[in-house]
């Protein structure tokens, strides 16, 4: 097409130059008046019609480019872009069926994953076919090949996830989720190798497009130009060939008007002029040939008005006052395909002519050739009491126009096909653009929405679709200022079927505003179960730690009314032998059925929750006397020891419980659960299959714990303690980014202590305090010596929070050591919100208020909540090592740990990892997206005086051991 316009452009040059050149000459060269106005005119049509038919190749050639960038680019672009969405859903798809057990949820996910795979084949096969380079269409192939390897991939996951696949055959090839997922991430980057290439041809495509038009306009200007040089150089001729001669036979024209009849007049020459200065000299010597001259004259204008009919563009047909055809060029007769003299002699073509109304003055009206080509018509009447017709041929203006009215289909066309819905209000509050998602979302006949109406008028049809129950007009207006004011225009309305729509609106320049619309219920859904799996066992949907921390607490409410309740601790006997001889899928369908068990032996206003592993806990509620308690524990042994029938297998385990009661054991959850502990550890000592009450003789290390606590009140007078600190790695700068501060006691006798077992007697005699200040002020004094850039981590107990100086004591550390607020992160875990709430967050946000950093440790593990999260925005969540020391070989494991990280993700805050021992274990928690980690692979905790070359040691990456050897 291209070369094509280009040779058009040529010739057309070409032709114009060449008539130029030859009407110049013929211009110059002697001859009549009449054809020197003759050559004059058709000079300036020849250039008026090179100009034009290179304009209109221009309009031609830019219309097939705006053809092309749609047909071509936009759609490659948008199919590209759908087959992204298609994959994406069956990935999600795809981790439903491989996390769901339920067979009629399987062959449901299985259609949609066929169905989606389809789908997406067509759009790669749309993408590929419209693609402007072979590189997309390479890319698309590419796209389906791993769309097709990903699928094989998912059907090898289905069928090593299926039950009795211990049955076959241990040679066939098996995947898992983490290899369908990893391998998700190689289609994913291949979808977006093809939509990066689509996009990247569209945007060569239209800077080519945008140069062409240059051009055109340089080119047009050019030809413009060149027209009006030439037309004042013919002007000039004309002039200088006609207005000398004229000058001379108007001054004789002047002497016989003065009766100068004895005025020489001059001997003109051949043309016009002489005939004229001859005719004056005829007159001057017979004064009665003046009338004949007159009639002369008038014939001869009469000549010029035909020859400027005929010569003209329009066609022209003049009737009297009878309706009689007067005059008409041949122009009006090639249009109504007619000759001239045919439409003089007959009065009805003349009729046809007429319009049929009875709109005389300024009438004008449309009509079409059979050729095609479009008339516009005009009518005028005459002082006489004729009419004048005029018809235009406007097939230019047609094109134009319908060309124009193509591209408003185009534009429509991508409204109606967004996956959003939209509305555009002017700045008078009326609606000027509604798509058809946006009625398709509210359940709208889109012959109702119309262009002009008011915001109120389309709330009314939402409301009479049903959508918003009860609500009216007034309380809709009222929800979107109140989301203005407050959420910069964004917001969730709920409809009365159930589903979310996120409603989003921004100013536009004019005054006005766009409304976007989104149905986002399946994105809600989602949030809620991340939601109900943070409070919930992902193996067997129990209540976990958080969920059973929240109902103990209800039940410490009621017992101030005389309701007491039991505390019961239980772990299966021999499971990790099953687990271990039958395989972690037995042991994990063990673990549900046990849980379903303890579900039937408990009443409804009991709680079950497992704990972790193969550790469950039950709330027994209103619990008169330890009768009671009793009486559930051996239905719980008994019904837990039955036998089970597990893939085939046959399997036995028992069960020990152990039991405290409240409020006689204990007055908090924490309290409880841990004498139901120890209840549990008596009861698995004594031969297990039992249960025991707890008893404070029970604890066996009661004597070594007073000895500990009497060296503990001597240990800070004697300086035993010190710090250790264990390096903080950043995955995404591949960096050592800060230490986490551990302190350590040297006993003199028993050697170097655990913090675990002087920690919580240090609580417990109220020596936390001090201790803690102290750990607070050496950390931050040792801290001012490291790199600015390098944080602190100091882990920080529940019961100093319950001191109110404790924000005293912070602001006090770091005025003292001049330590930056923005390096000093505080470690605190779920059990600080279970005393008083309201105080932990006043005294959080005081600490926020000053620049410090709050991390939530053992984020999963303790009386993890949500609601934390959501009345303070920590800065970052500590993954528990539980989770990470399982998280490459159990699914459950697996799946918090990435639901943990997309929670931090979501709400803004860092994740970070401890207990990394392995290289399997840091490259998994990178893939999953983990900010920071922490561990015995990159360091065990070192005294202060190693800080230095451990800085050092990781400042430019972390190495394996393996690959420092293999270096070395």
């Amino acid at each position: 097409m291209d070369s094509l316009f280009g040779n058009l452009k040529v010739k057309s040059g070409a032709a114009f130059r060449f008539a130029t050149v030859r009407l110049s000459r013929l211009a110059l060269t002697k001859g009549s008046i009449r054809s020197q106005i003759l050559i004059f005119c058709l000079a300036m049509s020849a250039v008026a019609v090179a100009l034009g038919g290179y304009s209109i190749l221009g309009i031609r050639h830019a219309g097939d480019l705006v053809a092309k960038t749609f047909d071509e680019s936009l759609m490659s672009i948008n199919y590209a872009r759908a087959a992204g969405a298609d994959f994406a859903a069956m990935r999600v798809a795809s981790s439903q069926r491989l996390l769901t057990t339920d067979p009629e949820i399987r062959a449901n996910l299985d259609g949609q994953i066929e169905k989606l795979a389809k789908t997406l084949s067509e759009d790669l096969a749309i993408a590929a076919d419209r693609s402007q380079s072979s590189r997309a269409a390479q890319a698309a192939a590419k796209v389906q090949e791993a769309a097709d390897a990903w699928m094989a991939l998912h059907q090898r996951a289905i069928g090593s996830s299926t039950e009795g696949s211990a049955a076959a055959d241990p040679r066939a090839p098996g995947a898992t989720v983490g290899d369908v997922d990893r391998y998700s991430k190689i289609v994913s980057q291949q979808v977006e190798l093809l939509v990066n290439y689509t996009a990247g041809d569209g945007f060569l495509f239209r800077q080519k497009a945008l140069s062409t038009i240059k051009r055109d306009l340089q080119l047009n200007v050019a030809g413009l130009t060149v027209a009006l040089f030439l037309s004042a150089l013919f002007s000039w001729l004309l002039a200088r060939r006609i207005i000398g001669p004229v000058a001379i036979a108007s001054r004789a024209a002047r002497s016989i008007a003065g009766g100068d009849l004895d005025a020489t007049i001059p001997k003109g020459g051949t043309d016009e002029l002489g005939t004229l200065l001859t005719a004056m000299e005829t007159m001057r010597d017979n004064i009665r040939r003046m009338v004949n001259q007159e009639v002369s004259q008038r014939r001869s204008a009469q000549a010029r008005l035909s020859d400027a009919l005929e010569t003209s563009r329009e066609g022209v047909v003049l009737l009297d006052a009878d309706g009689q055809v007067a005059l008409a060029n041949s122009r009006a007769s090639e249009f109504i395909r007619l000759s001239p003299q045919l439409l003089q002699s007959n009065p009805l073509d003349a009729a046809r002519l007429a319009p049929a109304d009875g709109d005389i003055d300024g009438f004008a009206s449309e009509a079409q050739l059979a050729d095609g080509r479009w008339l516009r018509v005009s009518r005028s009447e005459t002082q006489e009491g004729g009419v004048v017709l005029v018809y235009s041929d406007i097939s230019a203006l047609k094109q134009q126009k319908a060309e124009l009215h193509e591209t408003n289909l185009r534009l429509d066309a991508a409204l109606t096909h967004m996956s959003q819905g939209l509305c555009l209000y002017n700045s008078e509050a009326r609606l000027q653009v509604a798509n058809r998602r946006f009625c398709e979302i509210f359940d709208i006949s889109p012959e109702l929405v119309v262009p002009g109406m008011t915001m109120e008028e389309v709330l009314d049809l939402s409301i009479a679709a049903g959508n918003h129950g009860e609500r009216t007009v007034t309380d809709l207006l009222a929800e979107r200022e109140r989301s203005m004011a407050l959420h910069d225009g964004n917001y969730l309305q709920h409809l009365s079927d159930g589903r979310i729509i996120a409603i989003a609106q921004r100013p536009t320049s004019d005054g006005g505003w766009l409304v976007t619309c989104e149905d986002v219920t399946e994105q809600q859904r989602a949030e809620s179960q991340i939601a109900f799996m943070a409070r919930h066992d992902a193996l067997t949907k129990l209540p976990n730690r958080t969920l059973l921390a929240e109902r103990i607490e209800l039940a410490v409410a009621q017992v101030g009314r005389g309701l007491g309740f039991a505390v019961f601790c239980l772990d299966l006997d021999n499971f990790k032998q099953v687990n271990d001889t039958l395989g972690h899928p037995v042991g994990d369908e063990l673990l549900c059925a046990v849980a379903d068990r303890l579900n039937a032996c408990v009443r409804e206003v009991d709680t079950v929750a497992r704990l972790g592993g193969d550790e469950f806990a039950v709330i027994q509620c209103g619990v008169q006397g330890g009768d009671e308690a009793e009486r559930l524990a051996r239905r719980i042994v008994e019904c837990v020891g039955a036998p089970y029938e597990l893939n085939g297998h046959r399997v036995v385990v028992g069960c020990s419980v152990g039991i405290s009661m409240s409020p006689g054991d204990g007055t908090t959850g924490e309290k409880l659960l841990k004498n139901a502990d120890v209840a549990l550890y008596r009861a698995k000592m004594e031969g297990r299959g039992t249960w025991r009450f707890f008893e404070p003789a029970m604890d066996a290390s009661l004597q070594r714990r007073r000895a500990i606590e009497l060296d503990l009140r001597e240990a800070m007078v004697k300086d035993e303690f010190s710090l250790f600190y264990q390096p903080l790695y950043d995955l995404h700068l591949d960096r050592i980014c800060g230490f986490e501060a551990l302190l350590r006691w040297h006993h003199p006798k028993r050697g170097l202590v655990p913090p675990d077992q002087f920690i919580p007697i240090a609580e417990e005699i109220g020596l936390i305090g001090p201790l803690g200040e102290w750990v607070l002020n050496r950390a931050c004094e040792q801290a001012t010596t490291w790199p600015s850039e390098m944080k602190l981590a100091v882990n920080v107990s529940a019961v100093q929070f319950r001191d109110a100086d404790f924000t005293d004591v912070v602001v006090g550390a770091l005025a003292t050591s001049k330590l930056s607020p923005r390096r000093l992160e505080l470690e605190i875990t779920e059990s600080v919100f279970l005393a008083n709430s309201n105080e932990t967050l006043a005294t959080l946000h005081k600490l926020k208020a000053q620049g410090v950093r709050i991390a939530l440790d053992d984020f999963g593990t303790g009386y993890s909540s949500l609601s934390y999260l959501r009345s303070f925005p920590f800065d970052k969540l500590k993954i528990d090592k539980s989770f990470v020391r399982d998280a490459t070989a159990t699914h459950g494991s697996k799946s918090i740990v990435r639901a943990v990280i997309s929670l931090g993700r979501s709400l803004g805050m860092t994740t970070i990892a401890e207990g990394i021992e392995t290289v399997e274990q840091l490259d998994h928690m990178r893939a999953e997206g983990c900010n920071e980690a922490q561990g015995f692979l990159f360091s065990h905790p070192v005294p202060v005086t190693e800080i230095a070359a451990k800085i050092l040691e990781l400042r430019n990456g972390f190495k394996p051991a393996s690959v420092k050897a293999m270096a070395s």
